[in-house]
């Protein structure tokens, strides 16, 4: 117990006096999910939105398929990141493999999916709600997609929230494409791994608790946003 006591004291004292290696390794794995979350949210939204709206041959197939890639095993998508990248990939020779880079795609891939199924729900709902008024405006229901994105807002900022959760959390698949190597593409989740392994409890504790906190800041916002757009909602009601 002692020793785990001590370990405890040591690693919030690493984060209290800001140390270096452990404030380098939280600074990029912030920047590789916000990046991979801004990204998602440039190709889920307009698709989510698109599937919401628009009436197609094989549209439910696609909502099916969307569905089922939001439990995708994060394994399997570095994987195939991986292969896509490696130097006998089809990407080899942008040489992306064991960079940020290449762990802000593998998150992309991991986050669109949830951010394009969650847009396509509350856009839905939304346009049912309009459908009437929207077509007594003359709005086509391609057309009618940024205004519902803009009425949605507050929504679809808690489904960024749910995929900057699922990003920041991610280590199977950046391990994969990024090899944890040390001040190059270390981020919180793979060294917590790395240095449990090491015995080295102090640093990954110190991350542990800044992953937490992390969480619990995402999951406030979440709930903040949600009520706040219940509020709105029974406003316009």
């Amino acid at each position: 117990m002692q020793r785990f006591a001590a370990e405890f004291n040591t690693a919030f004292t690493l984060i209290l006096n800001g140390d270096p290696e452990l404030w380098a390794i939280v600074l990029l794995s912030l920047k590789v999910s916000i990046f991979a979350v801004l990204i998602s949210a440039l190709i889920g939204m307009p698709v989510g939105a698109a599937l919401a709206v628009a009436r197609f041959p094989g549209r439910r197939v696609l909502i099916i398929l969307m569905n089922a890639l939001m439990g995708f095993p994060p394994v399997v998508v570095g994987l195939l990141v991986y292969l896509m990248l490696s130097r006998s990939g089809p990407l080899g020779v942008l040489e992306l493999l064991y960079t940020p880079t290449a762990m802000i795609i593998a998150q992309v891939v991991l986050v669109t999916p949830i951010v394009a199924a969650l847009t396509r729900q509350v856009v839905e709902m939304l346009a049912e709600e309009y459908s009437e008024q929207l077509r007594s405006l003359g709005v086509s229901r391609l057309a009618s997609v940024p205004v519902l994105l803009w009425d949605a807002r507050l929504a679809l900022v808690t489904a960024l929230l749910a995929g900057f959760g699922r990003a920041i959390a991610e280590v199977g698949a950046v391990i994969i494409v990024g090899g944890n190597i040390n001040h190059v593409t270390r981020v919180m989740t793979t060294t917590i791994a790395l240095e449990t392994s090491k015995g080295n409890l102090a640093l990954a504790l110190a991350l542990g608790a800044i992953l937490i906190g992390i969480a619990i800041a995402v999951n406030a916002m979440v709930s903040t946003l949600s009520l706040r757009a219940e509020r709105e909602g029974l406003r316009h009601a």
